[in-house]
């Protein structure tokens, strides 16, 4: 069996944690800041975690499960 390749646009987007979890970053922050409230755009800057359900699917896409 073939190693399983790294999906590039997923490595581009997650990084692996040291204890096994997946960061990300959140969506809403492109364009049409003005309607959106100072507060909103900080909270949004910042990385939170991919939810538990879909860590499998994004370490499979990373090719580390």
């Amino acid at each position: 069996m073939p190693k399983m390749k790294t999906n590039r646009a997923a490595a581009k987007r997650f990084k692996v944690t040291g204890t096994g979890k997946v960061k990300r970053k959140h969506a809403f922050m492109r364009h049409i800041l003005t309607s959106k409230s100072p507060k909103r755009k900080r909270n949004l800057d910042l990385a939170t975690m991919v939810d538990k359900v879909d860590q499998p699917r994004v370490l499979r896409m990373l090719a580390l499960k």
